[in-house]
């Protein structure tokens, strides 16, 4: 922990100021000389001697910069005086353990891991949240656009997802460059030119998933590669086939006659029953 320098010593040596908690009831301390050539074996050696410890055990020396932070494990060769001086002028002289920069003297496993028995036993969930926290998971969403961004891609996460959407209204989701659509058995206000304007030119993905989407980006790629475009629409037997088919003949009428309304549209919307009978 702190150190300070000692000039009766031939040659320079500091105070470490080592704390032992190896139970939950225990936090001792206790000093030991050191040079910047000590290592941390030489001050662990020391140190259980002083704190009368089981010294058939193996122990290692951990560096603790922030209060309730991590711990950063020595190894046996590693000068704890060297660490030492590298921490701010402050907390290089005796301070409380509180203000963190100090050394914990941990005990070992069988298994080489290193016993923290005062930290808490940790849930999978809490152990995931800190690790969210820390930026090592990316944080969970409360649904996603694109199926294919799913952490876990089950049948039951995939119906998890479009169920929670569906309760939101968003009845469109994407699974890549396919478009899912559920019911909603009524009608939505997401269908007038606004939002023909709202998603002219953009790419796909870019904005929340919806019909108007896979028509700009079919009837844009129409234009610039000169080729033509098929939009292929699939679903059983009343999942609304014909009017998302009516919304994409909307919307492709409304771009090519720059948002006004075309008997052209008229045409081929009066068409489609007759296209269905056959």
């Amino acid at each position: 922990m702190s150190l300070q320098n000692d000039a009766s010593h031939e040659k320079a040596s500091y105070n470490l100021y080592i704390y032992s908690q190896l139970s939950q009831e225990d936090s001792s301390c206790c000093t030991v000389v050191a040079t910047k050539e000590s290592s941390a074996a030489d001050v662990i050696k020391i140190a259980v001697a002083a704190l009368c410890l089981d010294a058939s055990k193996t122990y290692v020396l951990t560096e603790v910069k922030e209060c309730g932070g991590e711990e950063w494990v020595l190894d046996a060769n590693d000068p704890p005086v060297q660490r030492v001086r590298l921490w701010p002028r402050k907390a290089q002289e005796r301070h409380s353990q509180a203000e963190g920069y100090y050394f914990l003297l941990q005990e070992k496993n069988q298994d080489g891991t290193i016993k923290y028995v005062h930290l808490p036993r940790l849930s999978e969930e809490e152990a995931a949240r800190r690790l969210v926290e820390r930026g090592f998971l990316p944080r969970p969403q409360e649904d996603y656009n694109d199926l294919c961004n799913l952490p876990n891609l089950t049948e039951s996460a995939i119906l998890g997802n479009l169920k929670v959407r569906f309760v939101k209204q968003k009845i469109y989701t994407y699974a890549g460059s396919i478009l899912i659509a559920i019911n909603p058995f009524k009608f939505l206000p997401i269908y007038n030119p606004k939002y023909v304007k709202m998603y002219d030119n953009h790419q796909l993905g870019k904005l929340e998933p919806h019909i108007f989407a896979i028509a700009d980006v079919s009837y844009h790629t129409m234009l610039k590669k000169r080729v033509n475009q098929c939009i292929v629409i699939s679903g059983e037997s009343g999942s609304g086939k014909t009017q998302s088919t009516n919304f994409l003949i909307h919307c492709l009428t409304a771009l090519s006659q720059k948002g006004y309304a075309s008997g052209v549209e008229r045409t081929i919307l009066g068409a489609g029953p007759v296209l269905e009978v056959i």
